[in-house]
Formats: C-alpha cells, sequence, structure tokens
C-alpha cells in the first residue's frame, strides 16, 4: 500500500508541470498587449498635436492601463511559475528583479488586487474625462465597481494581517 501511496503522491507534485501552458498562453497574452500597446501608441502621436488636454490625458491613460496589464501579466507569471512550478536560477541572471523569488501567495493576491483597483482607477479616470457622453447609470456602475475592487483589496488586507497575527502560514 505504501508504494501506491509513493506512486500517487510523485504523480500529485508532477502534475504542477500542467500549469506551464497556462503561463505559456500568458506570456503569448503578453505578446498581444504588446501589439495593442503599440496601435494606441500610434494612435496617440497625431493627437498630441491636433486634441484639446483632456483627449490627450485619455490618451496617456490609455497607455498607461495597458502597461498596468502588462505589469500585471509578468507578476502573475513570474511568481506563479516560482511558487507552483519550479524555482528560477536567479545566479544566471543579472538583471533579476529583486521581488522575485520573494513573492509569496499572500503578496501575489495584494498585488494583483492592487494591480486591478489601479488599472480599475484609470478606466474611471477616464470616464471622469468624458462624463458628459456617460449616463447616471453608466457612471454608478463604473463607480460601484471601482469601489467594490478597493473594498475587496481592503479586505483581503485585513485577513492577511489576521491570519498574519493569529500564526497563519503563506505557501511560499
Amino acid at each position: 500500500m505504501k508504494h501506491v501511496e509513493t506512486h500517487l503522491e510523485r504523480m500529485i507534485f508532477a502534475s504542477r508541470w500542467l500549469l506551464v501552458p497556462f503561463y505559456i498562453g500568458l506570456i503569448l497574452a503578453l505578446a498581444l498587449l504588446l501589439v495593442k500597446f503599440v496601435k494606441e501608441f500610434f494612435n496617440f502621436v497625431p493627437l498630441v498635436f491636433t486634441g484639446e488636454g483632456g483627449d490627450i490625458i485619455i490618451g496617456v491613460l490609455t497607455l498607461v492601463d495597458v502597461v498596468m496589464v502588462a505589469n500585471l501579466l509578468i507578476i502573475i507569471v513570474f511568481a506563479g511559475y516560482q511558487n507552483f512550478v519550479s524555482r528560477f536560477d536567479a545566479d544566471q541572471h543579472e538583471d533579476w528583479p529583486a521581488w522575485m523569488g520573494h513573492v509569496g501567495f499572500a503578496e501575489l493576491k495584494m498585488k494583483l488586487i492592487g494591480s486591478i483597483v489601479a488599472i480599475s482607477g484609470i478606466e474611471l479616470l477616464k470616464a471622469f474625462m468624458h462624463v458628459e457622453n456617460l449616463t447616471n447609470d453608466q457612471m454608478a456602475w463604473k463607480v460601484g465597481i471601482h469601489i467594490t475592487f478597493v473594498a475587496s483589496g481592503v479586505l483581503f488586507a485585513v485577513m492577511d494581517r489576521i491570519s498574519a497575527g493569529k500564526g497563519g502560514h503563506d505557501i511560499h
């Protein structure tokens, strides 16, 4: 029976490699975001010379929005792979980011919700720049969704703090 248990545990442990195609998919999504960024950038360039101040701000916010999503993908790919699949060999990379290898599941969760709140805030700011084009219901939904993200982030942080205070353990 111990032989069956050992084989089962090895199979369960090896199943972590099934996550790799997901991370490859996110890397491909990052490449698609690069295409989106380039497209938005080339739409933004003529706007700088012909647009109003508000339109320029919205153009910059759109670029920042795409960059935030790209950063979020990088955080998820690196931290997820490092935490759930295999460790990176940091000694082989001179430009190794300082945070890599030190982001546990709780930190990943907080970075994720923080990025979502920032992206939502950017979208809300873009909506406020053209508030005249939106109905009160549309604005209420946008503000309500943003407040929900902010409240979720605060609740996650409070839960992590309570958990850490009671001897909770993080997945590293």
